[in-house]
Parts: structure tokens; sequence; C-alpha cells
């Protein structure tokens, strides 16, 4: 399922690392320019916390050649790796520049901090290229963090833009590619888009820079719920021939502009731009602008009456209207409820205390940061006793902070003392993977009592995202339904949770049948037409792909290669590009995937070890009865998955047969382990798991 090559790890350490090492976990090397010249396509570079600079022996530019990923930590943004320098890469769009990486072909950037304090300086340079660059911190930088020309495509999603002079990231030429929940602060400009540039810019947060968003020349990006606030300058500028996408009647934008100090949004072109959906402040637009009304089509909203201005035909009016109409919630004196404007901290606290009630607090001195004489002190006080709101570790309570959405979730949960739930349901969510696990209890609870409603895709939870007042009222009022002190309101966009388990005739007995029953029940997996589950027959590259795909709606890591195999229309094609750019698999050499070829166990173990990003717990070596079957490369993602109880082997625990062509149950068996091992399902109980390592 695996190739060999994409298990290949090189270790790279600044601190303690030697070039003249093998580039092993207790032999590193010292350089990643010295990695680079050992790895091949497809190798991993792994970073230690240190730096990375000329000082340190590194050669600027890094170019990061096609397939190769280098990897720090990304659960900090590469906070404490930085990869700190400069050199000339000749241009074929902009002649000789200063950058510090040069990303080649589907390379990957994860987890690292990348300074360019040189003259003109840029961190990383993309051209007509597809790489993918997440969770890293472009910070300090002369010019740009990133730039990106030609026809380039990528994905750069989740990262951090800090104190760039002249820009956080610059999209040139032709390019297109992802912009997606990233953070742009303290800029010259937040993002930079001209000649025929056309990226998708989404979710992202913009703030404390010059101007948020510049367009030149011919530029058309599309702009979809970005947050755009308390920038220096403006928000959107839209210069030459670039018309912006801000919506249609048909998908409203939803990006919202606020507190800049000169504009909004400034449109000094000839052409009038079009805005629907997007929350912006009247007196702060500039130009030839087309404020449309969206036409979204919401069937349980039609015919609702309602008192405020913008939530005609919203999908939420009527939940609203219901709370507006006990005194629960309220609207602005403009005669707007402003739906899709985030909650704080603090008038979600005052929301909550006058919804349900909440006892006075004698604790108003709990947090450092509220003091007693704040608007919402004693709101914050009733719900912190009562279980609703925590503060934080530092012991302050942030009341400014906007809510999440699985914060707001927790909150209810919790402070309603609500349970039960089968945790089989988050696979409803096609984005549990974002769900922290601190939560994953809290929104099954929160699931299976009906209280999510995810709009416009029922099974996209986002929570991460900050809650809108309109997600808010409807999240409260399905507390109260759930608690028994209002009846239900019809929404399509309530997520209703189907747990049903199908009976299969050739199962009953089988020793994977627990597995596969709560693979069935979260709907993962399906039998034959015939009744039978046929779980001892081989499953295929396609049918495993359309499991993963199915069962962890990985997150995009690397652009996805194009496999000549596998035409638009093959049943799994959608399912093969998921997976293969979420890590799990890959093809082969010839540019093929071989969709009716069989996977075997042992790819199976590697594929997901690899997908999910695991990690050893203890350095120990696995010995099964047949450990010299088991292939160099795939020895350490052997260890992990043992160590994490992924592999399941009947009918003896100690024989691997990692070569044996895998059946549906144990395919099955291994990835229901897998969602254990994240932690997005219960235990399953079986003498097949393997549980120890021996030495």
């Amino acid at each position: 399922m695996v190739n060999s090559s994409l298990v290949a790890t090189v270790y790279v350490n600044s601190v303690t690392g030697n070039d003249a090492n093998t580039g092993s976990r207790s032999t590193p090397l010292k350089t990643i320019t010295r990695a680079l010249k050992q790895g091949k396509a497809s190798t991993i570079i792994q970073l230690s916390t240190g730096t990375y600079s000329t000082a340190n022996g590194e050669v600027f530019p890094l170019v990061i050649p096609p397939g190769v990923l280098v990897v720090g930590n990304e659960a900090n943004k590469g906070q404490e790796i930085i990869i700190s320098g400069s050199g000339e890469y000749q241009s074929p769009s902009f002649g000789v520049q200063n950058i510090t990486l040069l990303l080649l072909g589907d390379a990957s950037l994860l987890g690292v901090t990348v300074i360019n304090n040189s003259l003109k300086g840029t961190g990383v340079w993309i051209e007509s290229s597809i790489p993918t660059i997440a969770n890293s911190t472009f910070k300090n930088c002369t010019r740009e963090g990133i730039f990106t020309t030609g026809n380039a495509k990528p994905g750069i999603v989740d990262n951090l833009f800090i104190n760039n002079k002249v820009s956080g990231l610059v999209i040139a030429k032709n390019s297109k590619g992802e912009i997606l929940r990233n953070v742009f602060q303290n800029n010259g400009l937040g993002i930079a888009i001209s000649d025929f540039a056309a990226p998708l810019i989404a979710n992202n947060k913009l703030s404390a820079n010059g101007t948020a968003i510049a367009l030149s020349r011919d530029a058309k990006p599309v702009l979809r719920r970005n947050l755009i606030a308390n920038n220096i300058q403006g928000g959107l500028l839209i210069n030459g021939n670039a018309i912006p996408d801000l919506g249609s009647p048909q998908d409203p934008a939803d990006n919202i502009f606020r507190e800049q100090g000169k504009f909004d949004l400034q449109n000094v072109t000839d052409q009038k731009i079009m805005s629907v959906g997007n929350q912006l402040s009247p007196p702060q637009v500039m130009g030839a602008i087309d404020f449309m009304a969206a036409t979204i089509d919401t069937p349980s909203q039609i015919g609702v009456s309602t008192r405020f201005a913008d939530l005609e035909g919203h999908w939420a009016a009527a939940f609203v209207e219901s709370l507006v109409s006990k005194g629960f919630i309220s609207g602005f004196p403009d005669g707007t409820f402003q739906p899709a404007t985030p909650i704080t901290r603090a008038q979600y606290a005052a929301l909550m205390t006058k919804t349900f009630e909440l006892p006075e607090s004698n604790q108003l001195d709990r947090f450092k940061d509220v003091k007693s004489n704040f608007w919402a002190a004693k709101a914050i006080a009733s719900t912190a006793d009562q279980g609703f709101l925590k503060g934080f570790p530092d012991g302050t309570f942030r009341p400014e902070n906007n809510l999440t959405k699985i914060q707001a979730l927790v909150s209810i949960v919790n402070g309603l003392n609500l349970n039960g739930g089968n945790p089989n349901v988050l696979m409803v969510y096609r984005d549990r993977a974002q769900i922290p696990s601190y939560a994953t209890n809290a929104t099954t609870v929160a699931t299976q009592k009906l209280l999510v409603v995810n709009y416009p895709q029922v099974d996209q939870l986002e929570p991460l995202r900050e809650i809108t007042r309109a997600e808010v009222a409807v999240l409260i009022y399905q507390a109260l339904v759930a608690t028994g002190q209002e009846n239900p309101l019809p929404s399509p966009y309530i997520v209703k949770p189907e747990t049903e388990i199908p009976s299969f005739s050739d199962i009953v007995g089988h020793w994977a049948e627990p597995f596969i029953r709560a693979l069935v029940s979260m709907n993962l997996t399906q039998g034959f037409a015939d009744g039978t589950y046929q779980p001892d027959q081989a499953m295929t590259r396609a049918q495993y792909t359309a499991l993963i795909a199915a069962a962890f709606n990985p997150p995009a890591k690397r652009p996805s290669p194009e496999f000549i195999d596998i035409p638009q229309n093959f049943w799994a094609a959608n399912a093969i590009e998921i997976a293969a750019r979420g890590g799990f698999v890959g093809g082969f050499s010839d540019r093929t995937f071989r969709p009716t070829q069989n996977v075997q166990r042992l790819q199976v173990i590697v594929s997901l070890v690899n997908g999910l990003g695991l990690s050893p717990t203890a350095q120990k070596a696995v010995t099964y009865v047949d450990q010299d079957k088991i292939p160099e490369y795939a020895r350490t993602a052997v260890t992990i998955a043992t160590q994490q109880k992924i592999i399941v082997n009947y009918p003896d625990p100690n024989l691997l047969a990692p070569t044996r062509e895998a059946t549906r149950a144990e395919v099955a068996a291994m990835v229901y382990q897998a969602l254990v091992a994240s932690q997005r399902t219960k235990v399953i109980n079986s003498p097949y798991i393997v549980l120890q390592i021996s030495n």
C-alpha cells in the first residue's frame, strides 16, 4: 500500500548531530543541507529542536525536492525549530532572489519557523510547483514570508505569518492553490495577490497588518469566511482590473470586516464589485460595490417572520426569534441581529447565566483579569461556579476572547451535566480529526443529544472555528429541547446520527465480528447484496482507500499525484485522492496506483502509522516469530503499530505474516484499532490484538 521509500526517515539535529553520521534516530545528521543530499524522493527529513543557519553549516537556499517532507513540530507551529538564512535563486519569473527555501514539485514543509532577515529576503519561494506548507511560522522576513509564482498550486494551511516587512504572503503570475486557516499579524500587507492569480482564500484571520489583502492587475481570488479586523490601513484593497469573488446569491462569502483604520473595502477599479453575505461597515466601504442578498434555499425557515433586517430567510431565524421572544437574547439598536458575528467569552457567560437562571456567585475575584466592576463579572463567576466555563492555567478568564464552537459544545454539556452517547456517532463528521482529545466525550454527548447544528454542511463540524451569534442561539435552543424546556424546531442542519447495526449471515461467531459490527454501525463499511460480508476474502487497494477515506477523512498533507490508471469516473477515484493527499497511500514509480491489486498486511500497518503520524512510545524492538520477514524499512512502523495496539493477528498473535494478503476482516480490525489509537472510538477486547512487545 505504501512504497518502502515513503517511510524512509532521515533525522537531523543541529545541536547533537554530525554530518558524518548515518542520519538515523540515534545518530542524526547536523544539517538539512546534508540530509537533502542523502535523501531520495518521498524521504521524511525529521528536524529536532534547534536553529538551522549558516553558522550551523547550512548552505542556502535549501532546495526541497519533489516528494520530500521536511518536518519539525507541527503542534507548536515550529516554535523551537528555526530555519534562518538566505541564498541567491534565479527565478524564471522574477530574476535573482534572496530566499531561504525553494519547494519543488509536491515537497512538504511542516512544523518549522522560517526567517530571512537579509536584504529583500523571502522565506519560501514556490515556482510552478504544488507543495504543501502547514503548521509553520514565517516571521521577520525583510520582504515576505512566502512567494508563489508561475503556475504554482500550493496548499498553505494553518500557518502563522508575523512581522514580515513587506507582506506575509505574495501570490503572483498564474498561481492558484488553497490558502486556509492561516493567521496574518503585523505584516506590511497580510496577503498581496497580483497578475492573473486566482487562489482560494478561506477561513484565515488577518489583523494588525498595514492592509490585510491587496489585489492588483487581473487577480481573481475567491474569498470565503475570513476574519479581517483591526488592520492599520484597511481590509481589502482592489486595484487595476482585479475582480475578487466576494460571494454570489447562491454562495454567500461570509467574510467579516471590522474596525480597520481607514476602510473595510476599497475598490479603486472602474468595475463594480459584487458583495454577498459579507459583514461590512457602510461608512468604511469606498468605491463601486454592489451589495446583493443571498438566495440560498433554507426550506425549514421559509415563511419565518423576523424582527431583524439581517435575519430574513436566514437558516437560524426561527431559533433566534424563539429565544428573543423569551427575553434570553436580543439584537442591536440598529435593528440587526448580526448573526455572523463571533461571541466573546464574557457575552457568552452573560447569555448562559440569563438563559439557565444560574445562581449568583460570591467569588467575583476568581480571575485576575476580571475586576469586580466589570459588566459581566457576576455572570462570569456564576458560569464558573456551575461548570459552564473555566479559566486558563495562568489564572485569567480572557473575557474579550471569542468563543470557539468546540468550547461552546463542551460548555453546554458540562454545565448541564449531560451524559451518555455512543462514541461511534463522531463518524458523522468529515472533520472529526480536528476535535481536540479533551472534547471527544463532550462532542459525543452533544451529538447524541441533538445539540449540534451544522450549517451549511451538516457533516462539517468545524470545531476550532469561532462560533457565531446565530450558532450560539441554535445551540442554546437545542439545549433547552434536550432538557425538556422547549419543543423541537425542524431544521435540515441538525446532526442526527444513525447507529443502527445491520446483520450479516457470515460474521456470526467470526473472530472479527465485533470489529466489523462496530465499523458498520459507524457507516464506514458495508457488506454485499446477498447479505454477506465475506470477511475472509482479500481486500483490494481501492477498497482499502475507500475505508480509509471514510474512517479518517484525513486533512491534506500534500498534493495528490495523478495516477495514470485511475480515470476520473473510477468508483474509488475520490477516496484514492483523499487517502493519497492525507499521507496514507502512495503510488508506484510508473505513476500507477494499481487499484485492483490486493493489499498486504504489512502495507496496511505502514499505511496506518504514516497516515496518522504516529510516533513510538518506547525504544523497544518488536519480535514476532516471523520477525525475519519484516523488511528493514518497515520495522519502525511495525514497532509503533504494536505499541499503539493496532496490529491484530489471527489465529496466532505472535505471527505477523507481513507479506500475506490482508482479508476484509483483518483490515476492518486494524482500521478499528487505529481509530482507537487516535481516540475516536471505544476499546474492543479481543485476544488477537497484540498487546505486548518482547525483546
